[in-house]
Protein backbone atom coordinates (compact mmCIF):
# COMPACT_ATOMS: atom_id res chain seq x y z
CA UNK A 1 0.00 0.00 0.00
CA UNK A 2 1.17 3.36 -0.63
CA UNK A 3 -0.64 5.66 1.58
CA UNK A 4 -0.76 9.76 2.07
CA UNK A 5 -2.56 11.22 5.11
CA UNK A 6 -3.82 14.29 5.11
CA UNK A 7 -4.75 14.50 8.77
CA UNK A 8 -2.42 14.84 11.13
CA UNK A 9 -3.80 12.45 13.84
CA UNK A 10 -4.30 9.78 10.93
CA UNK A 11 -0.67 10.79 9.95
CA UNK A 12 0.82 9.22 13.37
CA UNK A 13 -1.62 5.91 13.82
CA UNK A 14 -0.42 5.03 10.39
CA UNK A 15 3.62 5.70 10.54
CA UNK A 16 3.06 3.95 13.96
CA UNK A 17 1.05 1.08 12.96
CA UNK A 18 1.88 0.27 9.72
CA UNK A 19 5.75 1.52 9.06
CA UNK A 20 6.71 2.23 5.58
CA UNK A 21 3.07 2.59 4.57
CA UNK A 22 3.31 6.47 4.45
CA UNK A 23 4.11 8.03 1.19
CA UNK A 24 3.27 11.53 2.37
CA UNK A 25 2.02 13.78 4.55
CA UNK A 26 1.16 17.23 5.37
CA UNK A 27 3.44 20.30 6.57
CA UNK A 28 1.62 19.95 9.81
CA UNK A 29 1.75 16.31 10.63
CA UNK A 30 4.38 16.51 13.20
CA UNK A 31 4.37 13.02 14.50
CA UNK A 32 6.09 11.03 14.63
CA UNK A 33 8.79 12.90 15.75
CA UNK A 34 11.10 11.30 12.97
CA UNK A 35 8.75 10.80 10.31
CA UNK A 36 10.53 11.23 6.87
CA UNK A 37 7.91 11.25 4.28
CA UNK A 38 7.20 13.81 1.31
CA UNK A 39 5.13 16.69 2.29
CA UNK A 40 1.83 18.11 0.39
CA UNK A 41 0.87 21.07 1.54
CA UNK A 42 -1.37 22.12 4.64
CA UNK A 43 -4.71 20.10 5.61
CA UNK A 44 -6.65 23.22 3.77
CA UNK A 45 -4.99 23.54 0.82
CA UNK A 46 -3.01 20.44 -0.27
CA UNK A 47 -0.56 20.52 -3.45
CA UNK A 48 -2.47 18.00 -5.60
CA UNK A 49 -0.26 17.97 -8.40
CA UNK A 50 1.99 16.36 -5.61
CA UNK A 51 -0.59 14.46 -3.90
CA UNK A 52 -0.85 13.05 -7.57
CA UNK A 53 2.43 12.72 -8.37
CA UNK A 54 3.12 10.05 -4.90
CA UNK A 55 0.90 7.65 -6.83
CA UNK A 56 -0.83 6.70 -3.71
CA UNK A 57 -3.38 3.27 -3.23
CA UNK A 58 -5.52 5.71 -0.81
CA UNK A 59 -5.82 9.17 0.09
CA UNK A 60 -7.08 9.25 4.14
CA UNK A 61 -9.06 12.56 5.02
CA UNK A 62 -11.50 13.94 7.61
CA UNK A 63 -14.88 15.86 6.96
CA UNK A 64 -13.76 18.58 9.72
CA UNK A 65 -9.89 19.13 8.46
CA UNK A 66 -10.13 18.80 4.49
CA UNK A 67 -12.18 20.63 2.09
CA UNK A 68 -14.48 18.75 -0.22
CA UNK A 69 -13.39 20.74 -3.44
CA UNK A 70 -9.72 18.94 -3.11
CA UNK A 71 -11.32 15.81 -2.27
CA UNK A 72 -13.64 16.00 -5.32
CA UNK A 73 -10.51 16.62 -7.56
CA UNK A 74 -8.90 13.33 -6.21
CA UNK A 75 -11.27 11.26 -6.74
CA UNK A 76 -12.09 12.63 -10.26
CA UNK A 77 -8.05 11.96 -11.01
CA UNK A 78 -9.05 8.30 -10.04
CA UNK A 79 -7.56 8.24 -6.23
CA UNK A 80 -9.60 6.21 -3.69
CA UNK A 81 -10.49 8.63 -0.93
CA UNK A 82 -11.51 7.52 2.75
CA UNK A 83 -13.10 10.12 4.07
CA UNK A 84 -13.35 9.89 8.31
CA UNK A 85 -15.93 11.39 10.35
CA UNK A 86 -15.02 11.44 14.23
CA UNK A 87 -17.08 13.52 16.88
CA UNK A 88 -16.97 11.82 20.11
CA UNK A 89 -14.55 9.39 21.46
CA UNK A 90 -16.37 6.19 20.39
CA UNK A 91 -16.49 6.89 17.03
CA UNK A 92 -12.82 7.76 16.90
CA UNK A 93 -12.14 4.19 17.72
CA UNK A 94 -14.32 3.08 15.28
CA UNK A 95 -13.33 5.19 12.24
CA UNK A 96 -9.12 3.87 13.61
CA UNK A 97 -9.90 0.82 12.84
CA UNK A 98 -11.80 1.57 9.36
CA UNK A 99 -8.35 3.72 8.57
CA UNK A 100 -5.98 0.93 9.88
CA UNK A 101 -7.94 -1.75 8.07
CA UNK A 102 -8.22 0.33 4.94
CA UNK A 103 -4.41 0.87 5.02
CA UNK A 104 -3.66 -2.97 5.19
CA UNK A 105 -3.51 -3.78 9.19
CA UNK A 106 -3.74 -7.87 9.56
CA UNK A 107 -3.95 -7.51 13.43
CA UNK A 108 -5.07 -4.56 15.47
CA UNK A 109 -2.11 -2.71 17.08
CA UNK A 110 -1.74 -2.61 20.68
CA UNK A 111 -1.66 1.50 21.42
CA UNK A 112 -5.31 0.92 20.26
CA UNK A 113 -6.27 -1.26 22.78
CA UNK A 114 -4.53 0.64 24.76
CA UNK A 115 -5.96 3.80 24.30
CA UNK A 116 -9.41 1.91 24.51
CA UNK A 117 -9.27 0.53 27.78
CA UNK A 118 -7.51 4.25 29.03
CA UNK A 119 -10.90 5.49 28.42
CA UNK A 120 -12.95 2.86 29.89
CA UNK A 121 -11.46 3.31 33.15
CA UNK A 122 -11.38 6.49 33.64
CA UNK A 123 -10.79 7.90 37.49
CA UNK A 124 -13.39 9.45 39.34
CA UNK A 125 -13.09 13.46 38.87
CA UNK A 126 -14.68 15.07 41.19
CA UNK A 127 -17.44 17.69 40.60
CA UNK A 128 -17.92 18.59 37.31
CA UNK A 129 -16.42 22.00 36.16
CA UNK A 130 -17.45 24.39 33.31
CA UNK A 131 -15.62 26.00 30.86
CA UNK A 132 -15.25 27.64 27.88
CA UNK A 133 -12.35 26.59 25.74
CA UNK A 134 -11.11 29.16 23.42
CA UNK A 135 -9.35 27.51 20.05
CA UNK A 136 -7.98 30.88 18.66
CA UNK A 137 -8.16 34.55 19.18
CA UNK A 138 -8.20 37.36 16.86
CA UNK A 139 -11.42 36.95 16.46
CA UNK A 140 -12.15 34.36 19.81
CA UNK A 141 -13.21 31.29 18.43
CA UNK A 142 -14.74 28.59 20.98
CA UNK A 143 -15.74 24.64 21.21
CA UNK A 144 -19.12 24.77 20.42
CA UNK A 145 -21.78 21.91 19.30
CA UNK A 146 -20.89 18.23 18.44
CA UNK A 147 -17.14 18.46 18.70
CA UNK A 148 -14.82 15.55 19.67
CA UNK A 149 -12.29 18.03 22.04
CA UNK A 150 -15.80 18.46 24.14
CA UNK A 151 -16.53 15.23 24.19
CA UNK A 152 -12.96 14.49 25.32
CA UNK A 153 -13.57 17.23 27.98
CA UNK A 154 -16.91 16.41 28.84
CA UNK A 155 -15.41 12.27 29.79
CA UNK A 156 -12.99 14.14 31.64
CA UNK A 157 -15.66 16.05 33.99
CA UNK A 158 -15.20 19.23 32.08
CA UNK A 159 -19.02 20.62 30.44
CA UNK A 160 -17.97 23.28 27.99
CA UNK A 161 -20.94 26.32 28.20
CA UNK A 162 -21.26 26.78 24.58
CA UNK A 163 -21.92 22.92 23.84
CA UNK A 164 -25.22 23.99 22.61
CA UNK A 165 -24.38 27.03 20.03
CA UNK A 166 -25.87 26.09 16.44
CA UNK A 167 -22.27 26.40 15.35
CA UNK A 168 -19.25 24.29 16.15
CA UNK A 169 -16.61 26.87 16.38
CA UNK A 170 -18.72 29.77 17.01
CA UNK A 171 -16.84 33.32 17.27
CA UNK A 172 -17.47 34.84 20.23
CA UNK A 173 -16.63 38.02 21.93
CA UNK A 174 -13.73 37.89 24.88
CA UNK A 175 -16.11 39.84 26.82
CA UNK A 176 -19.09 37.32 26.36
CA UNK A 177 -16.44 34.85 27.16
CA UNK A 178 -15.12 36.45 30.60
CA UNK A 179 -19.16 37.26 31.50
CA UNK A 180 -20.45 33.31 31.37
CA UNK A 181 -18.08 33.10 34.59
CA UNK A 182 -16.65 29.53 33.68
CA UNK A 183 -14.46 27.72 36.90
CA UNK A 184 -11.97 27.13 34.59
CA UNK A 185 -11.05 28.74 30.96
CA UNK A 186 -8.68 25.90 29.13
CA UNK A 187 -6.71 26.56 26.63
CA UNK A 188 -4.75 24.67 24.32
CA UNK A 189 -1.86 24.78 22.66
CA UNK A 190 -3.42 24.22 18.95
CA UNK A 191 -4.47 24.71 16.15
CA UNK A 192 -4.16 28.31 18.06
CA UNK A 193 -0.46 28.25 20.22
CA UNK A 194 -2.06 29.32 23.55
CA UNK A 195 0.68 29.94 25.92
CA UNK A 196 1.61 31.35 29.77
CA UNK A 197 2.00 34.59 28.06
CA UNK A 198 -0.92 34.28 25.53
CA UNK A 199 -3.84 33.43 26.58
CA UNK A 200 -4.63 33.93 30.34
CA UNK A 201 -4.08 37.82 30.67
CA UNK A 202 -7.07 37.90 28.59
CA UNK A 203 -9.35 36.14 31.63
CA UNK A 204 -8.05 38.26 34.82
CA UNK A 205 -10.05 36.81 37.71
CA UNK A 206 -10.66 33.70 35.76
CA UNK A 207 -8.59 30.22 36.18
CA UNK A 208 -7.05 29.29 32.82
CA UNK A 209 -5.21 25.21 32.66
CA UNK A 210 -3.08 24.93 29.70
CA UNK A 211 -3.64 22.31 27.83
CA UNK A 212 -2.02 19.83 25.35
CA UNK A 213 -3.68 20.21 21.93
CA UNK A 214 -2.39 17.47 20.28
CA UNK A 215 -4.36 14.86 23.73
CA UNK A 216 -7.09 16.91 23.13
CA UNK A 217 -8.11 17.31 19.48
CA UNK A 218 -6.08 14.28 18.05
CA UNK A 219 -7.56 10.78 17.36
CA UNK A 220 -4.47 8.51 17.13
CA UNK A 221 -1.38 6.97 19.36
CA UNK A 222 -2.08 10.18 21.89
CA UNK A 223 -5.44 8.59 22.57
CA UNK A 224 -3.52 5.96 25.23
CA UNK A 225 -2.35 9.12 27.37
CA UNK A 226 -4.77 11.72 26.80
CA UNK A 227 -7.01 10.67 29.84
CA UNK A 228 -3.45 11.29 32.40
CA UNK A 229 -1.86 14.14 30.45
CA UNK A 230 -5.15 16.34 30.20
CA UNK A 231 -6.33 15.23 33.87
CA UNK A 232 -2.73 16.17 35.41
CA UNK A 233 -3.21 19.60 33.66
CA UNK A 234 -7.43 20.16 34.71
CA UNK A 235 -6.28 18.94 38.01
CA UNK A 236 -4.97 22.85 38.92
CA UNK A 237 -8.37 23.81 38.45
CA UNK A 238 -10.17 22.02 40.66
CA UNK A 239 -7.88 22.98 43.62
Amino acid sequence: MRVVSLVPSLTEAVAVSLPGVLAGATDWCSHPADLDVPRVGGTKNPKLDRVLALAPDLVIANEEENREPDLDALREAGVEVLVTEVRDVPQAFRELDRVLEACGTVSRPRWLDEAETAWSRLPDTGPRLTAVVPIWRRPWMVLGRDTFAGDVLARLGVDHLWSAHPERYPRVPVEELRAAAPDVVVLPDEPYRFTADDGPEAFPGLRCALVSGRHLTWYGPSLAQAPRVLGEALRAARR
